[in-house]
């Protein structure tokens, strides 16, 4: 066990935070704290960090550090000149009081935390800041080399460019700081690293480097961030801090999830089992008690029930799961959307170029780098700007409902139940509060004022007033930022349970993955259309050596993709080239042949064995083979079935309105 919390307590302004907790880490382990804005993840990593410490309760004896420590907090923009503005040694101390309390560690470890905090240095160069925190001032040597080393891989990995090097700190942007700090943060390579929402500010790439990262780091991390698909690569173990307890899970956020919604099913089970068992007996009692020859049973069940351990009435998972389907007001035209040789940006300035359809239903996600033109796209869609060139038609019967962060800016001193009816007269008192409920408005939470909410909040708030609206088509620019995980839950659910068209622009690759089916990625100027889910297109592209996803495919199958998503050339308008749809189509149904073409090579392949084993009058390799070759062709009929599958749903799909 590397560190370990035994029954600790931390309280703040008359508040308890955290309650008797026990928390350990072993060498290696990445666990991930999770729990709602203002539970105290924070607080447990500063208390990890060394710079709070457990209350003192006398009944269970004060609290001790064994073991020598040293901690620090590198704070984002702070504690950049190679000394720790918080580093303190413990001194060794024997735990007093009862044994079973306190915190200990297995040996001298090193502790270091990431904050968002001031910044300071601003004078430095980025070489002077990062290079004189290296413990070895010899150049020459191994160590030095070695750190070195590491120092421009991270610099590089996280998006820095070697010139980058020689400019002053203060020439970079807030989020470019936290960046610095978090490399000088790594470069230390502390055994227990604690880090706050580290993903902050990064872009995907960066994000999907800084996993690899953490996941090869060879020592332990306790990390606290709202990107479930950061949580997903990195962590090993999570820990729940709900009302002031830990509850700690196995495997990744995902898993959590899954272990805590099946352990809420059982405690729910046994609670309503238990709670009707109680009210049997109540009525056995009342019916017997006054009853001379029955009272002796009256009382035994009384008894009973006073020693009766009782469950605790299970909290309800935060997050609201939609189980029935959010139709629009009526379906619309078959295709939602065109763009033709569509030149999009602003100021004359053109960002780049595309040919795209889409069809009724379709939920895509829209990803790329900063500044490629995402968001510039949906408001060209949206009609808030022109296009700059080309052709951007919304199609027939359409009622679009539009989101942005200026969306969210609303502020009045209204009521959200009375801002809500205000928008939804017609909806009565019942169905009024049961939607606010739906999207985490119930009970007290009706009763805020617009203006007290936060920025997720308000997001929340304006999601829920577009999905009550029922549009069929929604265009949405990052609906997710600002919010816990619990709101995030919630509009995955209804936007998966949504039945009209999504277009939108996301950096939280979980609630991609959860809503969309189709992936718009804009890179280098150009736009490229895959017509599957974000994890489909994950896998192929790390598949491709160079990350080229085109390059992966076959020749067809890359000519297809060019003529669906690349706008073609001047040239090429003379000759025929695939429609938009005819390329969908095809590429479609070549990538599910894949499977097919592989299933029938190992069914050729061993048909060619169980031939030559029959020459041989090899029994026992006959019978072997023949099941096994019964067993490849069930494999080859069963992809033939889904190829088709897709043949028939493409060839004959139903009719445009």
């Amino acid at each position: 066990m590397l560190y370990q919390i035994k029954d600790g307590t931390v309280s703040a302004g008359g508040q308890t935070i955290l309650s008797h907790v026990d928390f350990y880490i072993k060498e290696k382990e990445k666990i991930a704290v999770v729990g709602k804005n203002g539970a105290g993840k924070t607080t447990l990593l500063r208390l990890l960090a060394g710079e709070l410490t457990p209350d003192r309760d006398d009944s269970r004896g004060s609290y001790g550090r064994s073991n020598d420590m040293v901690t620090g907090a590198a704070t984002a923009g702070s504690d950049l000149d190679g000394t720790a503005k918080r580093t303190q040694r413990a001194k060794k101390k024997k735990p007093s009081g009862n044994p079973e309390t306190g915190i200990t560690m297995s040996r001298n470890i090193t502790i270091d935390m990431l904050r968002q905090a001031d910044k300071s240095n601003q004078d430095l160069t980025i070489e002077q800041i990062l290079l004189e925190s290296c413990p070895d001032k010899d150049i020459f040597s191994k160590e030095r080399f070695d750190y070195e080393m590491e120092y421009d891989r991270l610099f590089t990995g996280f998006g820095f460019e070697k010139s980058d090097k020689t400019r002053l700190f203060r020439s970079f942007s807030g989020g470019e700081q936290t960046k610095i700090s978090l490399i000088k943060l790594l470069l230390k390579k502390p055994d227990l690293l604690l880090l706050d929402e580290p993903t902050n500010h990064l872009d995907m790439k960066t994000v999907e480097w800084l996993e690899d990262y953490l996941i090869n780091y060879p020592k332990a991390v306790v990390m606290v961030s709202h990107d479930r698909a950061f949580l997903d690569a990195v962590a090993t173990g999570v820990y729940e801090l709900e009302n002031g307890a830990l509850h700690r899970y196995a495997g990744n956020y995902t898993q959590y999830r899954q272990q805590k919604l099946k352990n809420l099913q059982i405690q729910r089970k046994a609670y309503e089992r238990q709670q009707a068992e109680i009210a049997h007996n109540n009525e056995l009692i009342d019916k017997f008690k006054h009853k001379p020859k029955k009272a002796a049973f009256a009382r035994s069940r009384k008894t009973m029930l006073a020693r009766m351990k009782l469950i605790e009435k299970p909290v309800e998972d935060e997050a609201h799961i939609f189980t029935g389907n959010i139709e629009p007001q009526f379906p619309g035209g078959k295709w939602v959307y065109e763009a033709k040789e569509l030149k999009i940006g602003y100021d004359g300035r053109a960002l780049l170029e595309l040919s795209l359809r889409i069809r009724r239903g379709q939920k895509i996600a829209v990803i790329g780098d900063n500044g490629i033109g995402k968001s510039t796209f949906l408001k060209t869609v949206a009609g808030l700007i022109p296009p700059i060139k080309g052709t951007s038609q919304l199609g027939s019967n359409l009622l679009v409902g539009y989101f942005d962060q200026q969306s969210a800016l609303i502020d009045s001193e209204k009521t959200v139940r009375d801002h809500f009816h205000e928008l939804f007269p017609a909806l009565v008192e019942k169905e009024l509060r049961k939607t606010l409920g739906m999207y985490l408005f119930g009970g007290a939470n009706a009763s805020k004022r617009i203006s007290s909410l936060s920025g997720g909040e308000k997001s929340r708030l304006v999601l829920a007033e577009l999905l009550t609206g029922r549009p069929n088509l929604m265009i949405l620019d990052e609906p997710t930022n600002h919010m816990d995980i619990p709101a995030k839950e919630t509009l995955e659910s209804a936007f998966k349970a949504y039945t009209g068209t999504m277009l939108f622009v996301s950096h939280d690759r979980y609630f991609i993955k959860q809503v969309a089916d189709a992936i718009l990625v804009f890179e280098n100027d150009k736009v490229m259309y895959y017509p599957f889910g974000y994890d489909h297109y994950i896998s192929r592209l790390k598949a491709s050596k160079d990350g080229n996803l085109p390059a992966l495919m076959q020749a067809k199958d890359a000519a297809m993709v060019e003529a669906l998503a690349a706008v073609p050339k001047r040239e090429r308008h003379e000759t025929r080239q695939l429609s938009t749809e005819e390329a969908y189509l095809e590429w479609k149904l070549a990538l599910a042949a894949e499977p097919v073409a592989k299933a029938a090579e190992e069914a050729e392949k061993v048909y060619e064995e169980l031939c030559e084993a029959e020459s041989e009058l090899n029994e026992e390799n006959v019978d072997k083979l023949r099941l096994q070759y019964e067993k490849v062709a069930d494999s080859w009929t069963n992809e033939c079935t889904k190829w088709y599958d897709i043949y028939l749903d493409e060839m004959y799909p139903e009719s445009d309105f």
